[in-house]
């Protein structure tokens, strides 16, 4: 038997299918698979089953179904899924289960059958609220369509319902982006993330842009349009609680919480990412790693799958998919810790950083944190480091002084 983990885990499950995709995206999906899913899920369940004997039934703080697009799946094999986690994990009544969706995914007949099948929130992708943008990000659905899903949502039980929007999109004015953050608050939605497009290197958008047969987007007026977000959310009661985040109060994200917390969490499917420590051989700093991103790959190997022994780093870089593994030494947590901690607005409370690492943030990072405060981008508040209203427009300022130091011999 597992020695258990540290806490509740978060586990994440991904879903490599997509009708098309879009021209910014760099995840690791992939349309025209289809025959692909019914071994796909088959092999996912056997990944899901696999580690949850191998942790011994770990208790699950959430589940979080991402892509990809989780809600092109058949229903059938969404509730199958959630079955196996109820089975392999304990799931407590009214953890956090969240699906993402297409808002065309999101007639009357499959949003029942998603919360049916266990999902109590969902994210809804719908970038903009207008039609132009939307046709330019390659969405298959218009501003309708997504308004519509929304209230569907809602009509099918959903009480937690989150929506995406990007902004800083080539040629976009500050008003449509206004229109679309409306359009959000006007829909009452519980949870919005607002995030710059970013041109990723090697996808469709970044060739254009590259090529000169796309604008390249203003990062100043991407900057005004999230300062115009932060105004605007805030005056319709959703509080910023992360860089890219807002919510009603209570509906934070608990999934992402734990990301941005450096908690554990397990990641299961192509591509997906985990990060344990508390449980076998691992220490309190733990083993990073990643499953293989071929979806063929990932079948075979996770078929081929059966987990036993210690759990170590050494037994994880040989489990399953997975395609890469490296330990993940004191020092580096640290700095993992405040590059992810410093996104929420509360900041790293230094109590519990002491508490995990035996020191104190000024302690274990005495020149970063003195320089961040006197450039203006961090600041003490209730004993805990947090970006200042300034520093969150430059926060990448702050996380590359940690990560930097961690790395210095």
């Amino acid at each position: 038997m597992q020695p258990p983990l540290s806490g509740r885990l978060a586990l994440y499950v991904h879903i490599p299918f997509c009708e098309s995709k879009c021209p910014y995206c760099d995840f690791n999906t992939y349309a025209g698979i289809e025959p692909l899913m019914p071994s796909y899920v088959s092999a996912l369940a056997r990944e899901i089953e696999q580690w949850g004997a191998w942790l011994d039934r770990p208790t699950l703080a959430s589940v979080f179904f991402g892509g990809g697009t989780p809600s092109y799946l058949p229903p059938r094999d969404l509730q199958r899924l959630m079955g196996t986690i109820r089975t392999a994990f304990l799931l407590p009544d009214g953890a956090e289960a969240t699906l993402e969706a297409n808002p065309g995914d999101c007639t009357s007949d499959r949003l029942l059958a998603m919360h049916e099948a266990g999902f109590n929130r969902i994210s809804i992708g719908v970038q903009s609220f207008d039609d132009a943008e939307l046709t330019m990000l390659g969405r298959r659905h218009d501003a309708a369509r997504a308004s519509q899903a929304v209230v569907e949502a809602r009509n099918a039980g959903f009480e937690n319902v989150s929506i995406d929007l990007m902004f800083g999109l080539p040629d976009q004015p500050v008003a449509t982006w206004e229109r679309s953050v409306e359009q959000a608050v006007r829909l009452d939605t519980d949870h919005l993330s607002a995030y710059a497009l970013t041109l990723e290197p090697g996808t469709p958008l970044e060739a254009d842009v590259r090529l000169g047969r796309t604008p390249d987007p203003d990062p100043d007026l991407a900057a005004e349009m999230y300062l115009l977000a932060q105004t605007m959310l805030a005056g319709a009661g959703l509080q910023q609680y992360e860089i890219s985040n807002w919510a009603k109060q209570g509906r934070e994200s608990t999934h992402n919480l734990a990301y941005w917390r450096s908690l554990p969490y397990l990641g299961v499917g192509p591509g997906a990412h985990s990060y344990l420590y508390g449980a076998g051989a691992l220490d309190r700093s733990g083993v990073r790693f990643a499953n293989v991103n071929p979806p063929r790959a990932y079948i075979e190997r996770v078929n081929a799958w059966i987990a036993n022994g210690l759990l170590d780093a050494d037994a994880v870089s040989t489990a399953a998919a997975t395609g890469y593994c490296e330990p993940v030494d004191s020092r580096d947590a640290m700095a993992e810790t405040m590059m992810m901690g410093l996104r929420l607005n509360a900041g790293v409370a230094d109590a519990s950083f002491r508490e995990r690492f035996g020191e104190g943030i000024a302690g274990a990072f005495p020149g970063p944190t003195a320089e961040c405060i006197e450039l203006g981008l961090l600041e003490w508040a209730g004993g805990a480091l947090r970006l200042t209203e300034g520093g969150r427009l430059l926060g990448n300022e702050a996380f590359s002084r940690f990560v930097g130091a961690a790395n210095t011999p």
